[in-house]
């Protein structure tokens, strides 16, 4: 047995030995380079020390609802009235102070601070918190719910260390991606991961458009910033989908191309504006599309156009299928909803739309999506 073994293992080794010359061999006759790995071999450190003093921490209080009195059951206060007995009721009871905490970062040396609107939403008192342990109350200049987004100014006695925006249309899946926040209160904490998936929808609000990535998020990173490998904010941390309420590895942020546009309106206008266009829309179904006769689906049906709305006013009409607004292809409600809305109030569009299977350019003046009864 033991020469056996002793020859099984001599004949392993000559194996392996003939495996690795064999792929050596193949490495040189190719010539194939080995790939450079994407993360520098000292990971993100020269990264983080870099944008980590942009990041801020956010704390907020805000009053709770007063306790409603108790009361008699309705019988009991029936019986105290006929017999002409008190009704006592409890006293009133303020209501306790609620805290909760956030992330955000500072993309200006005056102090401007983005980060969620839910992070701020009714909001007594904002404090942002620098990574050198200073501590600023915060003016909140406009909240975007449609997006989550907010902006905040403080002031300092000195230029703030800020963070520049990228351009998160260059993103791709695979991609480095860092997130910086305030995970449960613990401050700066770092986590990193790829891009998973661009253009995700998860029926948050009408402009979905998120980057998923895997880089761990928690409750209390809301409003933190996502860099890309350069140290540019291509993202603002905004939800998470986890059973557990921790991270699970699914991420969403809301991307820079969106952000840069909302946070230029609420610094301008302290709101956002967004085109309407005042039409019920849905998608392009196999069906509809053999319907209408065409060969593949392809835009978005109009189902119903609002009267006196800018569309009926340009000319759209039931049955019409819109393929692109301003040249941008439309492939779903989502598209065009996005497109429009990206769009400022007043501003002409021109709609490519199919009317019983002839193309035509409908020009539309479009009106304020902020008009709508809400």
């Amino acid at each position: 047995m033991r020469i056996r073994n002793s020859l099984g293992a001599a004949a392993l080794a000559a194996m392996m030995g003939a495996t690795a010359l064999s792929g050596v061999a193949v490495a040189q006759q190719g010539a194939v380079e080995a790939p450079v790995p994407a993360v520098s071999a000292g990971g993100y450190v020269d990264l983080v020390e870099a944008v980590s003093p942009a990041v801020v921490y956010i704390e907020v209080t805000a009053q709770a609802p007063a306790a409603q009195p108790a009361r008699m059951p309705p019988e009991f206060e029936e019986f105290a009235r006929r017999f002409g007995l008190p009704m006592p009721e409890a006293p009133q009871r303020q209501g306790r102070q609620m805290q909760g905490v956030g992330a955000g970062f500072i993309i200006s040396a005056d102090g401007q601070v983005v980060t969620n609107a839910h992070v701020v939403a009714g909001a007594d008192t904002v404090t942002v918190k620098l990574s050198d342990g200073r501590s600023l109350q915060a003016e909140v200049l406009g909240t975007d719910t449609a997006t989550d987004l907010a902006l905040l100014k403080v002031t300092a006695d000195e230029d703030l260390p800020f963070v520049r925006f990228g351009d998160s249309t260059q993103l791709k899946v695979g991609q480095d991606v860092v997130a910086i926040g305030n995970p449960f209160g613990l401050g700066n904490t770092v986590t990193a991961g790829i891009v998973s998936a661009l253009g995700r929808d998860i029926n948050a609000g009408p402009f979905d458009n998120f980057i998923q990535t895997d880089a761990a998020i928690n409750r209390g990173n809301s409003g933190g910033p996502l860099f890309n490998a350069a140290g540019e904010v291509v993202g603002i941390n905004t939800a998470i989908f986890s059973p557990s309420g921790g991270s699970v590895g699914i991420g969403f942020a809301v991307p820079s191309e969106i952000a840069t546009r909302v946070v230029g309106d609420l610094a301008e206008k302290g709101a956002v504006e967004r085109g309407w266009l005042g039409v019920a829309i849905q998608p392009v179904t196999e069906d509809i599309a053999a319907a209408l006769g065409f060969e593949a689906a392809q835009g978005v049906l109009i189902s119903e156009v609002t009267p006196d709305a800018p569309a009926a006013k340009a000319g759209l009409k039931r049955g019409d299928v819109v393929l692109s607004v301003d040249g941008a292809k439309v492939d779903s409600p989502r598209t065009l909803t996005r497109l429009v809305g990206a769009a400022a109030p007043g501003t002409e569009v021109v709609l490519e739309v199919l009317r019983g299977g002839e193309p035509m350019d409908l020009p539309v003046k479009l009106g304020n999506r902020a008009d709508l009864p809400t």
